[in-house]
């Protein structure tokens, strides 16, 4: 099993749960507003007049096989949006309760 951890500017949020819903991934928690700023490019998503745009964060879990499907459409989501912003990161974790 895999968690995921996306974060996104919120005018990516609605297509980044089609594509999860594409893929029969259900389960998540989300965060609809969070500042933040890219480590190498991209502007600062601080939600202040000067930076004024927020992110979006979603954690998900997982089975293997869906991870690198879900993981390949959010880049070309990102790919498709890059002045925006958008990261995934994965990680193994154990199974549910």
């Amino acid at each position: 099993m895999k968690a995921i951890f996306i974060s996104c500017n919120q005018a990516l949020y609605d297509e980044v749960q089609q594509k999860m819903a594409s893929l029969g991934v259900r389960g998540y928690t989300s965060w609809e507003e969070l500042m933040g700023a890219g480590m190498a490019t991209g502007e600062p998503h601080l939600g202040s007049t000067t930076w004024p745009t927020l992110n979006s964060a979603i954690l998900t879990f997982v089975e293997d096989d869906k991870c690198q499907p879900l993981l390949a459409q959010l880049k070309q989501l990102d790919e498709a949006n890059s002045q925006l912003g958008l990261r995934a990161f994965w990680w193994e974790v154990g199974g549910t309760l």
